[in-house]
C-alpha cells in the first residue's frame, strides 16, 4: 500500500512538473513570438534610424515622395499580405544586379536603410526591402524567426526578378535576417540569384533562443525541459519548431557564394557563431569579415567604409567566378 501511495504521488508531481512545463513552455514561445513592438512603431523606427545615420530619413523620404521608391504587397505563406519597398538603381541603365535586403527581428523596411542607400547609391544595385511576416507593414501571426520567412523571401525574389529581370540578384540579411538569407541559401533558387550575405545571423533558432534564456532568465531552472515545451508549442500552433529552423542545416545544403560579417564583439547573437555558419557551408565559394570591436549589428555603423569595400569586392570576385 506504501508502494502505491509512493507511485502516486511520483505520478502527480511528474504531472505538475509536464503541466508548470506546458504553461511556462506556451509563455517562453509567446514571449519570443508575439513581441508588443515588432517593427509596428514606423514613426519610433524612422527616428532611430534617423539617430543611428544622419539625414538617412530625409534622403528615403525624398527618394519616396519623388516615386523613386515604390510600395508593393504579395500574398505570402498563409494568405497573409506582406508588404516591401523598392526602387531601381541611381543609374539604371547601368545597374549591377539587385540586391534583397532582409530586415532583423522586430524591425521593418526603414530600420537598415544604411545598406539600402548603400546598394542603391554606392554600388548602383536595383534594391528590394521587405517587411517580413509580423512586421512593420505586413500581416501575419507571429515572428517566423526567419525559417518560414525564406519562403516568402524567395517569394519576392521572383517579384523582383520580373520588376528587373538581370542575371545577378544577391540576398543580404542583418541578424534574423541574416538567418533568413542562410536559410534560404538551402533551398533551390533560381539561377539568377547568384550571392548571399549574412550579417550577424545565428546558427539556429534553438541555439539563439538557449542563449536569450541564459541572459534575460538565468534564474530558470531547466531551461533545457522549458525551450522544449515551446518549440513544441510552436509546432503546434505556428507550423515550425525551433530545431528545425537551422541556418546550419541550410548551409549545408548551400552552394552559392556568401559572404559572413559579425562583429567581434557580439554578444546578443554570440559572434562565436558566424564561425559555426562558416564550417557548415562546404559547398561554394565564401568570405568572412569580423568587424573589429562591433556589437551587434553595428558592423555597417562602426566600419561603414571597410564593410561596403567587404561587400563590392564580394560582389566582384563572385562576378568574376561566373564567368
Amino acid at each position: 500500500m506504501k508502494t502505491i501511495t509512493n507511485l502516486l504521488r511520483a505520478a502527480a508531481v511528474a504531472a505538475a512538473v509536464l503541466c508548470l512545463n506546458g504553461c511556462l513552455g506556451k509563455v517562453m514561445c509567446n514571449y519570443a513570438l508575439l513581441p508588443s513592438e515588432h517593427g509596428n512603431e514606423i514613426e519610433a523606427d524612422r527616428a532611430k534610424t534617423e539617430d543611428r545615420y544622419p539625414g538617412i530619413i530625409k534622403w528615403y523620404d525624398t527618394l519616396h515622395e519623388s516615386g523613386v521608391f515604390k510600395d508593393m504587397t504579395i500574398t505570402g505563406e498563409g494568405g497573409y499580405k506582406l508588404h516591401a519597398v523598392y526602387a531601381p538603381a541611381c543609374k539604371p541603365a547601368e545597374a549591377q544586379g539587385t540586391a534583397i535586403v532582409v530586415h532583423g527581428y522586430t524591425d521593418n523596411h526603414i530600420c537598415f536603410l544604411n545598406l539600402v542607400r548603400m546598394y542603391r547609391d554606392s554600388l548602383n544595385y536595383n534594391v528590394m526591402v521587405p517587411d517580413l511576416h509580423y512586421h512593420g507593414l505586413s500581416e501575419g501571426r507571429a515572428v517566423q524567426m526567419g525559417w518560414l520567412d525564406r519562403l516568402d523571401v524567395e517569394k519576392f525574389i521572383v517579384v523582383a526578378h520580373d520588376i528587373w529581370p538581370n542575371d545577378f540578384m544577391v540576398v543580404h540579411g542583418v541578424s534574423m535576417g541574416g538567418a533568413t538569407t542562410m536559410m534560404v541559401s538551402g533551398d533551390e533558387t533560381p539561377d539568377y540569384v547568384k550571392a548571399f550575405v549574412d550579417d550577424c545571423g545565428y546558427t539556429s533558432v534553438w541555439d539563439q533562443f538557449t542563449n536569450n534564456m541564459v541572459q534575460t532568465f538565468p534564474w530558470m531552472p531547466a531551461k533545457k525541459a522549458i525551450l522544449n515545451s515551446a518549440s513544441n508549442y510552436c509546432q503546434k500552433h505556428y507550423g515550425w519548431n525551433f530545431k528545425e529552423a537551422s541556418s546550419v542545416d541550410q548551409l549545408a545544403k548551400s552552394t552559392k557564394p556568401m559572404l559572413f560579417i559579425h562583429g567581434e564583439n557580439d554578444d546578443f547573437v554570440l559572434t562565436e557563431m558566424v564561425y559555426k555558419n562558416y564550417e557548415a557551408k562546404v559547398k561554394g565559394y565564401k568570405e568572412i569579415w569580423i568587424a573589429p570591436g562591433s556589437a551587434h549589428a553595428m558592423a555597417y555603423k562602426d566600419h561603414p567604409a571597410e564593410y561596403t569595400k567587404h561587400v563590392r569586392d564580394f560582389l566582384t570576385t563572385v562576378k568574376k567566378l561566373q564567368k
